[in-house]
């Protein structure tokens, strides 16, 4: 993944990432904009015209301009971010998970590890959608501006943006409404973080917009877990009139596997749960009984998020779970690779 630096073509992502960090954006106005560009050794044309030269080998950067998505969120900027892109990859999930790891770990030996993790979800910056394989993000945070590993449409893109702006837009997405944010978020200690606010979350009201979070989460988690290089945990109670029995294990790293401990009464092989002899992929994750029940959802791209989406809700819903209130996210999972994660997406109660 060697690139050249300005405008030759063998720079690496480190050095462009260096030089990114050290440039001097002048508030994001025209001027300092045009100087941006020209300390990079790069070209740029002006509006209406995003596109800047920069001879790399994966394509030009774009700058994008204060527009009707983003006026609410500037401050004084006339643009929001400066996208490179750092490679190409084929579109296939474990392509494109692998290029964005092989760029993070780059980027995170140059530059430490990132202050913030997590996955845009359908609900990006100022309204766009993201990948469909999946869109996970590392952030290297500063108070100014902020350098991003995001997932492009061809491949992972480094991105120099404002911190303003794209913080502001995320904080007030926290109005309480079903799927106003999509995704998760992670901050690590790291003084970078100092100052950094959090939206607040929304909760599910139906089971079929359980369902539907769910799959939208399940169907792209190992395609993002692999991506951060990250390892996700997550265990599900299911508030009954028995108490707030665990009722699944979700496990991902490159590959998902889900347990169910489902109380005798309940038949999982009717749901559509098996065992370990037909999920041999889950051995290396679960004891060979426990959890009997279990299901291997595949590596990236694999996971059929809809039909697992079912398979939770109605088997909570079999147990005595009697609303979305009552299925809960253990608290566990919100500890990940030194990273406070915020499972914004699934609209569900974490305790």
């Amino acid at each position: 993944m060697n690139e050249q630096r300005g405008s030759s073509a063998r720079e690496s992502i480190a050095d462009l990432a260096r030089r990114l960090v050290a440039a001097d954006t002048g508030g994001w106005t025209p001027d300092g904009v045009r100087a941006l560009v020209a300390g990079l050794g790069w070209t740029w044309d002006g509006a209406p015209d995003d596109t800047v030269l920069t001879g790399r080998s994966a394509g030009g950067a774009r700058l994008r301009p204060v527009g009707r998505f983003e006026e609410a969120y500037a401050d004084g900027e006339s643009y929001v971010e400066l996208a490179v892109p750092l490679a190409t990859a084929p579109p296939e999930a474990a392509a494109q998970a692998a290029a964005f790891h092989a760029a993070k770990q780059e980027l995170t030996a140059a530059l430490g590890e990132p202050s913030i993790i997590g996955s845009h979800g359908d609900l990006g910056p100022f309204y766009d959608s993201g990948p469909v394989w999946g869109a996970p993000f590392a952030r290297w945070r500063r108070r100014t501006d902020t350098l991003e590993l995001r997932a492009g449409t061809t491949g992972p893109e480094l991105v120099l943006q404002p911190t303003g702006p794209a913080e502001d837009w995320f904080w007030r997405q926290g109005i309480g409404e079903e799927n106003s944010i999509s995704g998760f978020f992670g901050s690590n200690r790291d003084r970078a973080n100092i100052g950094l606010g959090f939206p607040g979350g929304w909760s599910a009201r139906s089971w079929e917009t359980v369902t539907r979070s769910l799959g939208d989460f399940l169907g792209a988690l190992p395609a993002e877990t692999t991506a951060l290089g990250i390892r996700v945990a997550m265990p599900f109670y299911g508030r009954t009139g028995h108490g707030a029995p665990l009722l699944f294990d979700v496990t991902c790293g490159d590959r998902l596997s889900i347990g169910c401990f489902a109380p005798d009464e309940v038949d999982p092989a009717a749901l559509g749960w098996g065992t370990v002899a037909e999920h041999p992929g889950t051995a290396s994750v679960f004891s060979d009984d426990d959890p009997v029940w279990r299901v291997d959802g595949g590596g990236p791209g694999e996971p059929k998020g809809r039909a697992l989406g079912e398979l939770l809700v109605d088997t909570a819903r079999a147990v005595g779970v009697s609303e979305p209130a009552d299925l809960i996210v253990g608290g566990e999972a919100e500890y990940v690779n030194g990273y406070h994660v915020t499972y914004y997406g699934l609209g569900l109660r974490t305790g």
